[in-house]
């Protein structure tokens, strides 16, 4: 899903939908925070909540699951710390304006009725690409795999021009 909220962005601000388009970045940052919490902190009877055919009734059921911000809280201490300080960061900086983007808020309103400069439609794609190399550690650490161990650095490297700053380390002196 993070994959396709993504590409949906992307063929959104193409097609001048801005708004839709901003409010799919947090959807595609929830999807995210879902799969790792799926992974690194949710009980099997959540799981089989989120896997079972759908009915009304398991419907139902899976409405009692965590929302994004216990999610998060889940985490804590079980993800990889370097991913949870960039789920943290992304939430910090985007959650409120995107939120506000998905409900219609101040952002939606005032951009909607006054026009997108380039410069946020840019931040909004690099954004969305912030998540996607998420989802690529995250993938990572599914296929299990050591050949891919370092690739995602490296990616972010190589495309730095079309990805959120890279936050460096504090140096301790």
């Amino acid at each position: 899903m993070v994959f396709e909220h993504a590409q949906s962005a992307k063929i959104l601000i193409a097609a001048g939908n801005f708004t839709s388009a901003v409010s799919l970045v947090r959807l595609q940052f929830e999807a995210l925070v879902r799969a790792m919490w799926l992974l690194y902190s949710a009980s099997d009877t959540a799981v089989a909540k989120l896997m079972s055919e759908l009915t009304y009734e398991s419907s139902k059921r899976a409405e009692k699951l965590p929302m994004m911000s216990e999610m998060l809280i889940k985490l804590e201490s079980k993800a990889p710390e370097q991913a949870m300080e960039l789920l943290k960061e992304f939430k910090e900086y985007s959650w409120k304006p995107l939120s506000s983007y998905v409900h219609g808020g101040i952002h939606a309103m005032q951009r909607h009725g006054k026009g997108y400069p380039s410069d946020l439609l840019e931040q909004v794609l690099k954004a969305s690409n912030g998540v996607l190399l998420m989802t690529g550690m995250l993938l990572v650490i599914l296929s299990g795999d050591s050949r891919y161990s370092g690739k995602i650095p490296r990616v972010q490297i190589k495309y730095s021009d079309c990805l959120p700053p890279i936050k460096l380390p504090h140096s301790v002196s």
